[in-house]
């Protein structure tokens, strides 16, 4: 493990840098009690390059990798097939913790960096509730989210809420509402589907050129100057 150096390529940083959205996503849905540390193994004496709720553990970017988890490197690196490492931990204030880390693999599939999730099993189950109360997050209050099986019926349903929404708003005129429903469509990035064009087409009871004709009209028209 001593001998252990990693030299990181253009694309590895590029592979640890596209973690740092994860770990802000996850420290928003965890809120305070959750602590998200990602870990570059270039230099184990500054390996913290990013971490989200760094007061729980006192740390900040730049701290060096611990033992502890220098230690599931360590294992990780003689197990090819261990690639995550979940446990229950104390930090130095006795406070218990959840953990899981997890290896970041570089274009050579060598270990580059590690993800680190410590969810704080002493937070206030008032802060818990905070993080998980819709009232606490009202941008989000209204939004409706429909799982589905196949991508056809992730269209179907799209399209009928996008049917909904034109036909009763009295503003669209009958011959425009067809085109606000494609527009609708786009915004939420439903022709990104493959075969949504004929899809939607058929649905609606118009030809896919119309369909083509809506969505060129309306990309046009947002990069006119």
């Amino acid at each position: 493990m001593e001998h252990y150096t990693v030299v990181l390529t253009k694309e590895d940083r590029l592979i640890l840098h596209s973690y740092a959205a994860i770990a802000d996503g996850l420290g928003e849905f965890w809120g305070e009690c959750c602590e998200i540390i990602i870990h570059n193994l270039e230099h184990l004496d500054s390996s913290v390059m990013k971490i989200v709720n760094g007061y729980l553990s006192g740390r900040q970017a730049g701290a060096p990798i611990s033992e502890t988890t220098l230690s599931f490197l360590n294992k990780m690196l003689a197990d090819p097939q261990l690639r995550h490492v979940t446990y229950f931990a104390k930090n130095k204030r006795g406070e218990t913790f959840k953990a899981t880390t997890s290896a970041i693999l570089g274009v050579n599939q060598q270990i580059i960096g590690l993800f680190c999730i410590n969810f704080y099993l002493h937070t206030p189950f008032h802060a818990l509730l905070q993080a998980f109360h819709p009232l606490a997050h009202t941008e989000q209050e209204h939004i409706s989210e429909t799982f589905v099986e196949n991508t056809e019926e992730l269209m179907l349903e799209a399209l009928e809420r996008a049917k909904k929404t034109v036909y009763n708003n009295p503003a669209i005129t009958s011959s425009n509402k067809n085109k606000e429903i494609i527009h609708i469509l786009d915004q939420k990035g439903i022709f990104n589907l493959k075969d949504s064009v004929i899809t939607i087409a058929e649905h609606l009871g118009i030809s896919k050129n119309t369909v083509y004709m809506h969505l060129r009209n309306r990309h046009n028209k947002s990069i006119s100057p």
